[in-house]
């Protein structure tokens, strides 16, 4: 309940900062939130849920790709010194390089469409969940999985019951700490060779349209896509996850 409330006391603290900053700058680049508010009811009527389905499908399908492919291999280094020393040069190089900056070369080889935009986002959430898994399954303590082996359980049941249990709060942790800077690059990517999307859309209305309203819109509907992402991700942190 705490929590509730002290949540709309932010909320009507930004939207007081919001209109406060409205008057103050008194230009139409900055609308006060009512007026933003019936743009985003009128252009929900509009072209705005395929703006926001599309990059909402990007970021779905990057995020099941990444965790379908860093999340086993995070725990298959975590589980052997031998591979994780091999390719830890490889991930240490890697690893700070802000993704965003790849931008023109995956879409210089895939080209149009959603392929590039989802190969973006793939490569930020990739990397954090890898090194995050691989730490936690590296950090397992010996004399659990000591007592595991001593009641018959081999590598594959030590996968399945200790190591990828151990690390779902790892790979929560990761899709939590990657959400703001994906959904950044998503808005990056999709200002380029796209005409679906929140970043086209924020883009199109600001720059060319001059829809100042609108362009709020298409921010407010990024920040909302964010924040939902994000309170999933703890949803199932609270479901797969109840001993934290």
């Amino acid at each position: 309940m705490k929590n509730r409330l002290d949540l709309l006391l932010t909320l009507f603290l930004l939207l007081f900062l919001w209109q406060l900053s409205a008057w103050l700058v008194n230009r139409p680049i900055l609308p006060a939130p009512t007026t933003v508010l019936l743009a985003f009811l009128r252009e929900a009527q509009d072209d705005l849920p395929l703006h926001f389905a599309s990059s909402l499908w990007r970021v779905l399908a990057s995020t099941a790709l990444a965790i379908a492919t860093a999340a086993p291999a995070g725990l298959v280094l975590g589980q052997s010194r031998r591979l994780n020393s091999l390719f830890a040069p490889l991930i240490y190089m890697l690893y700070p390089v802000p993704k965003v900056v790849f931008v023109p070369l995956v879409l210089l080889f895939l080209g149009l469409g959603d392929a590039p935009k989802i190969v973006i986002i793939y490569l930020i959430l990739f990397f954090q969940i890898l090194v995050l898994v691989r730490d936690q399954a590296a950090a397992l303590r010996p004399e659990l999985l000591l007592s595991v082996r001593s009641l018959g359980a081999g590598r594959r049941a030590l996968f399945r019951f200790v190591y990828l249990p151990a690390s779902l709060p790892a790979i929560l942790t990761a899709l939590r700490q990657s959400i703001g800077t994906a959904v950044a690059v998503l808005y990056v990517a999709e200002l380029y060779a796209t005409q679906r999307g929140l970043g086209y859309y924020i883009y199109i209305n600001g720059s060319t349209f001059f829809d100042y309203p609108a362009m709020y819109v298409g921010i407010l509907a990024v920040s909302l896509l964010g924040v939902g992402l994000y309170g999933v991700v703890d949803y199932l942190e609270k479901r797969l996850c109840p001993w934290r």
